[in-house]
């Protein structure tokens, strides 16, 4: 390769690779066919599976931000708290939901916070400047509160670490604090501090969007892959048994998107277990306010998914390494009013109403979409946080009486009580619309997003559990204006009841919920077809729906 230097040969194979997962992600889309019904048809095989579901892809994220932990999960002032100070409403309605991991403590957040500043007796704890949301904060809440919480709603934590004014030692540190039963430094710390079982905490974040400028000790890639591989040889001493994500790209609006992901892992591959994605959607100026777009652009989840994955095998081929990395999709929602101002801006007040977004019905359509995107990608994705769970772009919101279920409460719980089992491997058939361009996204200084080009109007995905001997169905009707017909062929199973459907839908794409008005987006019921061996749906308009089956 004489004339070819080493790094415009890798940017150039980091290019092919995402041209490669271009190609996989138009390869799996709907197009219409000849002999398609009219709204579209899907075969379903049990033996075609993309994994068997890692539940950890609904997880969810609690960040000291705004009103999330302060007034959200901890309020030990409020009539509703505990003997501990939580929000027994938010905690049985979190623990009702089976949401299965979350990480915590950020988020921005995370990288200017001292972890011992939240651990030890209450009344010793000094209130400190939170620099990144220019906040108050208390630390009446830290580790262990949260270790407790976790246990207490049924979820695994995910720590992140901080990996811009901290280092290593102080990861390694937390680590050690949390996982060694006794008999060390930190160890005897936590036992001093009441808590004489380690807390075993398995999934650890290597710091926070280290490629933003934005983030409190942002460096270059090379620099954090070199940070990252020494903490993570440092921790795989304490606990072998952890699994270690590193920072990727903080998404595809970024100049450095890919180019950094694969210098990061050329430097950590063989330390960590993952690779974080993040993503934030809005109908704003990307989509120029036009719905038809919006309710694309899980596609673009699928897009970015592919690309990562193509850069993590890139940089796999070239250490002729047996290990397969998979990725952590730790921050996702939709996310485009409440960012900028007063809303990110604390102005040095406890727990300030930051970031507290207001979602309507089409928000709710998109975040099942985007719950979709995930389940066809669980044989890479095996952890993913819905950013965030109270209060803060989040599908619960607390007042001083109770809590309100946001519209994008509703596809998140679905998943989590009906999708079980495999996923399975679908090629729906059917039409579809163009969107050929996109805007630039939310993001300031972003680059302007590809177009998704053949949009389906039926998003559909399926999951299967043999040993309930159940199966469901998740279905996006993107249409704006027309129910569509959907034909299910069962090719070696069949249904023996339909158990349940519901579904989201109306008339005004903006109707949102409030505590005025809680149940303006709230789920209804679909008249369904018997079951058997074909099945014919007919979705609403602008519509999410799940349809749980028995089988024969």
């Amino acid at each position: 390769m004489k004339g070819l230097s080493r790094r415009k040969f890798l940017n150039g194979t980091v290019t092919a690779g995402a041209c490669v997962a271009a190609h996989a992600w138009l390869g799996n889309r709907a197009w219409p066919l000849p002999d398609t019904p009219a709204g579209g048809r899907v075969v379903i095989d049990s033996s075609r599976r993309v994994a068997h579901l890692p539940r950890n892809i609904f997880g969810s994220f609690i960040e000291h931000l705004g009103r999330a932990v302060y007034g959200g999960i901890y309020e030990p002032d409020s009539k509703l708290a505990d003997s501990n100070g939580y929000r027994k409403d938010v905690l049985e309605e979190i623990r009702a939901l089976g949401v299965p991991i979350i990480r915590y403590p950020g988020g921005n957040f995370v990288s200017g916070y001292n972890w011992l500043d939240g651990v030890g007796p209450k009344k010793d704890r000094p209130r400190v400047l939170e620099r990144a949301w220019n906040s108050t904060e208390t630390n009446q809440f830290g580790t262990n509160e949260f270790v407790t919480w976790c246990r207490a709603v049924g979820a695994e934590p995910l720590f992140g670490t901080n990996f811009g004014t901290g280092t290593p030692e102080t990861t390694v540190a937390l680590m050690e604090y949390c996982n060694v039963e006794k008999g060390t430094r930190w160890s005897e710390l936590r036992r001093q501090h009441g808590y004489e079982r380690p807390h075993n905490v398995k999934f650890w974040c290597l710091g926070n969007e280290m490629d933003g400028p934005w983030q409190i000790g942002h460096i270059p890639a090379r620099e954090y892959g070199l940070k990252a591989r020494d903490a993570a040889r440092q921790m795989r001493v304490i606990d072998r048994s952890c699994q270690l994500i590193a920072c990727g790209s903080s998404g595809p609006f970024m100049p450095t998107y890919l180019e950094w992901d694969r210098e990061v892992l050329e430097e950590c591959y063989d330390e960590v277990d993952a690779i974080s994605l993040h993503r934030y959607y809005g109908n704003a100026e990307e989509t120029g306010g036009d719905s038809s777009k919006y309710l694309g652009l899980n596609l673009a989840m699928d897009r970015q998914i592919e690309e990562i994955i193509a850069v993590c095998d890139l940089v796999r081929g070239h250490k002729r390494s047996n290990k397969t990395l998979w990725l952590s999709f730790d921050e996702w929602n939709v996310w485009y009013r409440a960012r900028s101002g007063k809303y990110v801006d604390g102005d040095r007040q406890v727990a300030p109403h930051l970031l507290e977004e207001v979602y309507n019905l089409e928000d709710a359509l998109l975040v099942g979409g985007l719950i979709n995107s995930l389940l066809r990608h669980s044989d890479r994705v095996r952890v993913a946080c819905l950013a965030q769970l109270v209060n803060v772009i989040a599908p619960i919101m607390t007042d001083e009486n109770g809590l309100l279920r946001q519209s994008i409460y509703y596809p998140y719980s679905w998943a989590l009580q009906y999708a079980r089992g495999d996923v399975l491997s679908l090629a729906p058939e059917g039409p579809a619309y163009e969107v050929a361009h996109l805007g630039r996204p939310i993001e300031a200084g972003g680059r302007a997003m590809p177009g998704l080009g053949q949009v389906a109007y039926l998003d559909v995905t399926a999951t299967l559990d043999q040993t309930a001997n159940t199966a469901a169905l998740f279905v996006l009707n993107r249409d704006l204006d027309r129910s569509r017909e959907l034909q299910v062929d069962w090719h070696d199973i069949t249904p023996a009841k339909v158990s349940g459907c519901e579904t989201i839908t109306g008339p005004d794409l903006k109707a949102a919920n409030t505590f005025d008005a809680p149940k303006r987006v709230t789920p209804q019921k679909l008249e369904t077809a018997k079951a058997g061996s074909r099945m014919t749906f007919q979705f609403p308009p602008r519509s999410y729906t799940v349809v749980n089956l028995s089988l024969a």
